[in-house]
């Protein structure tokens, strides 16, 4: 606990006054740049398949500068110097899936291209809609991996272990593997085998938990709109997703790939650029979800998975995901509550940030006991406010659990 201060624990502060004021204010003045092209690519007034990639790529590399291991300032997006590349050639010469395991998925880059390809499924109007009911709901929803890792503890592993098997709780798997990748590389394999194996179960184990929890008066509740519906245009979600984008790659460089995958998404979705988002929405999410799960499957091999800890880890993660539904549930009955019985507490459930899956099941769930009930927009809030808070907690772990 020593080595944790204010600029340790938000390093885009800290690296701001490390690197002097040249530096800062050079920093400063490629993000607002980086904001002005997003603008002008958005506006058409410069290409937007260029320049908002681009600009949003500036916002991320220089509000998501840390501190490395060596020494020095740096980031985790890639090295333009790298040289020595000889045994990573002959590695790749002999063995048959090793150029796609090595370039893209031991170092999270499948993660974030499917992270991306969630981004394009994200209309962050429903979150606009409902920002505060959201966040409660979503917090409520990450019980599991706050709880797991004290548990995980108590049960022998270490705390980077402890919080790599915990993010199964947040029911996004591209959060597990890159904060596995980050604090627990030698249990990387079983944990993210573990995750994904556990996240098909959401689909099908979750309406159980729904019906056990909730009675049936309370999964029919039909909700009254109380207020006008906003229609946001594309400009304001757009400039959510670069603020936003910015704010925490600042606050927490070490997931800045995470967070810029995922906003790239969304302001592709929000830019128009209908080829861009057809093909990071389709070739690109199902072709990376594809080859995640040919590797995950070539990584089941036996003397891996013999490992006396799997048997934690399987256990674990069933209980990380049990916990978040429940948490989610616990959260729809405190609004409820708080709304005085206009609210359907199965929303709860769409929180846990299996995007869109668990707002499917909530939406199902509800209109077999009442067909009139339209709950979709509501758990499409919780649920794209769940991804978010996801991969905070991911920034947070990564941050803060190797200084402990």
């Amino acid at each position: 606990m020593e080595g944790i201060d204010f600029f340790t624990l938000f390093q885009g502060f800290g690296t701001m006054v490390e690197g002097g004021w040249i530096l800062a204010v050079a920093r400063l003045v490629l993000i607002a740049l980086g904001g002005l092209l997003v603008y002008l690519g958005w506006k058409g007034v410069l290409e937007p398949m260029v320049m908002i990639p681009m600009g949003l790529g500036m916002i991320a590399i220089n509000t998501g500068t840390l501190f490395m291991p060596e020494g020095g300032l740096g980031n985790l997006f890639l090295d333009p110097m790298l040289s020595d590349t000889d045994a990573l050639m002959t590695s790749m010469q002999i063995n048959f899936l090793q150029p796609v395991y090595t370039l893209t998925f031991s170092n999270g880059l499948i993660a974030c291209f499917v992270f991306m390809g969630i981004g394009t499924l994200l209309d962050v109007g429903f979150l606009l809609q409902k920002p505060f009911t959201s966040i409660f709901l979503a917090l409520c929803a990450e019980l599991g991996t706050f709880l797991t890792l004290p548990i995980a503890h108590s049960l022998g592993l270490t705390l980077k272990e402890s919080a790599s098997i915990a993010m199964v709780g947040g029911a996004d798997g591209p959060m597990v593997l890159f904060t596995s990748l980050e604090l627990a590389k030698h249990l990387f394999v079983p944990i993210t085998v573990v995750a994904y194996l556990y996240l098909g179960l959401t689909y099908g184990g979750y309406p159980y938990l729904v019906r056990l929890l909730v009675p049936k008066k309370f999964r029919a509740i039909k909700m009254k709109q109380t207020g006008k519906v906003k229609n946001y245009p594309a400009k304001v979600k757009l400039a959510f997703a670069v603020i936003l984008c910015a704010i925490l790659c600042f606050l927490f460089p070490v997931a800045s790939p995470l967070f810029f995958s995922l906003f790239l998404g969304v302001a592709i979705r929000e830019s128009g650029m209908k080829h861009i988002m057809d093909f990071v929405s389709g070739p690109l999410l199902y072709g990376s979800t594809f080859m995640l799960g040919l590797l995950l499957g070539v990584l089941c091999e036996a003397k891996i998975l013999l490992d006396p800890k799997v048997l934690k880890l399987l256990v674990l993660g069933i209980t990380a995901l049990l916990l978040s539904g429940i948490g989610g549930i616990i959260g729809g009955y405190i609004m409820y509550f708080i709304k005085k019985g206009n609210f359907n507490p199965v929303i709860g459930i769409a929180a846990v940030s299996c995007v869109p899956t668990t707002a499917k099941v909530a939406q199902k769930i509800v209109s077999k006991d009442n067909p009139d009930s339209i709950i979709l927009g509501d758990a499409l809030g919780a649920n794209i406010s769940g991804v978010i808070t996801s991969a905070i907690i991911t920034g947070v772990y990564i941050t803060i659990i190797p200084l402990l």
